[in-house]
């Protein structure tokens, strides 16, 4: 067995790409789901798993596959101009429209709601805003180094004090499990595949899988397969661990209707559960330890967008797109958490399909044979059934639309209508290149 993928060395990568993964933000939307769900938290939490763990993972092994070296040139084997604007498009979503403050209202939430008496006051969060991003920019702009330093330390702790919190949870629950509310009564796997959206790590592969690969490279992976395996296992342990967490997290929340009743978010519930559990002093650990973990998320991803935004329109500098990201993403947190959350759903409802469809598509690459036709048509049909459904999600419905394709889409009904377009518009472009290029057997696009 070579270094590379010796036990220690594959735990230790492992457990960085799930902290990469694991900002604080990913502890909310478990507990709130399990608190919807109720007694049908199983299978919505099964659901849940498939998108906000699975589809993670093969986004890592599709780059690996891939043998791109950025999101950009693998998106752009549908065209150079798409592969610009669908990665522009997963930076901003992954960044300053709603990640980014996400971090800050979760850290809002979670470390300093608990201790206020007068929590409809909106100057608090301005307050807590202006400070985190000043320390955000101030990071960003002066070292990297922190990111490292800090997250290494925190990482590990707050993973003990969320254990510390579940292991509660498990053996004395706050209450039995209720009956689920209206939106899980039926379809609870579908919801839950659904609300596994907005942990937003399945587009957030695309950028994480390049540092993973890159690591296993230096480390001495050198064929396509030898990267493929390292970077698999590595996959493996971080979704294990992931996995785990948001079962267990899903748990609490769904024990916790009794006792707390039914709160805004998950990062009130979370709040309401540690101090249930552990009172005053379990308040103060929790804030201290989410509050400097959506600190360092925060710095990593102005960083990240800065630089990849700084590459593509070079008229500015890295420095200059840190301070617009970092003040743009000030002025959205001040929404509010459930704000932010209601905000994105329409726009990963629209952007999944299309990062589900290239996973796909980078899979099926070699029996395609790389024809270009097949990820244009399949892309295409993709996006317009993904648009759609982004414009249900935000309230926007058409109802002679909608009532068509229920009555000839499979699965249009619980979200997932885009599936079978996206076969269709493959098979048509398959035809499409047999027919422009006469042959069944060209060279592909690409290796």
């Amino acid at each position: 067995m070579s270094s590379r993928d010796s036990f220690g060395n594959i735990v230790a990568v492992g457990f960085m790409l799930f902290a990469l993964f694991f900002g604080a933000g990913n502890l909310i939307f478990p507990v709130q789901l399990g608190q919807l769900a109720g007694g049908n938290v199983f299978s919505a939490n099964a659901g849940f798993i498939i998108t906000g763990v699975g589809l993670p993972v093969l986004g890592i092994l599709a780059l690996a596959f891939s043998g791109k070296s950025d999101l950009e040139s693998l998106a752009g084997r549908v065209n150079p101009i798409y592969g610009i604007f669908f990665t522009v498009a997963l930076y901003l979503t992954i960044g300053p429209l709603f990640a980014i403050p996400r971090t800050n209202t979760v850290a809002y939430e979670i470390g300093i709601v608990p201790f206020l008496e007068n929590q409809s006051n909106y100057l608090p969060l301005l307050l807590f805003t202006i400070v985190f991003f000043g320390v955000t920019l101030y990071f960003s702009l002066k070292s990297s180094k922190i990111v490292d330093i800090v997250g290494k330390l925190l990482t590990p702790i707050l993973l003990v004090v969320i254990a510390i919190l579940i292991i509660a949870a498990f053996v004395n629950p706050i209450g039995a499990i209720q009956e689920p509310t209206e939106t899980y009564l039926t379809n609870s796997f579908f919801k839950g595949f659904q609300e596994g959206y907005n942990t937003m790590d399945a587009l957030a592969a695309f950028v994480f899988g390049i540092i993973i690969i890159n690591i296993m490279k230096e480390r001495g992976a050198r064929t396509k397969k030898e990267i493929m395996v390292s970077t698999g296992k590595v996959a493996l342990v971080a979704g294990v661990l992931l996995a785990v967490i948001y079962s267990s997290l899903a748990f609490l929340g769904a024990t916790s209707v009794e006792g707390l009743g039914f709160l805004d978010n998950g990062g009130s519930i979370l709040a309401a559960s540690s101090q249930h559990f552990f009172g005053w002093y379990g308040k103060v650990i929790l804030a201290v330890i989410v509050v400097a973990a959506c600190l360092t998320t925060s710095i990593g991803l102005i960083t990240s967008c800065a630089a990849y935004f700084s590459k593509l329109i070079p008229a500015l500098s890295y420095k200059q797109w840190a301070v617009i990201f970092t003040l743009f993403s000030a002025v959205i947190s001040n929404f509010g958490l459930s704000s932010i959350i209601n905000f994105s759903i329409p726009v990963l409802v629209a952007l999944y399909p299309l990062a589900i469809s290239l996973m796909a598509l980078t899979f099926l690459h070699p029996l395609f044979k790389g024809r270009k036709e097949v990820y244009q048509m399949s892309t295409f049909f993709t996006f317009i059934f993904s648009i759609n459904d982004g414009l249900n999600a935000a309230g926007v419905k058409i109802a002679a639309i909608n009532e068509l394709f229920t009555s000839i889409l499979p699965l249009y009904s619980v979200g997932l209508g885009w599936v079978v377009p996206a076969i269709v518009g493959g098979i048509i472009g398959f035809v499409i290149s047999i027919i422009k290029h006469g042959s069944l057997n060209p060279n592909p696009i690409e290796e």
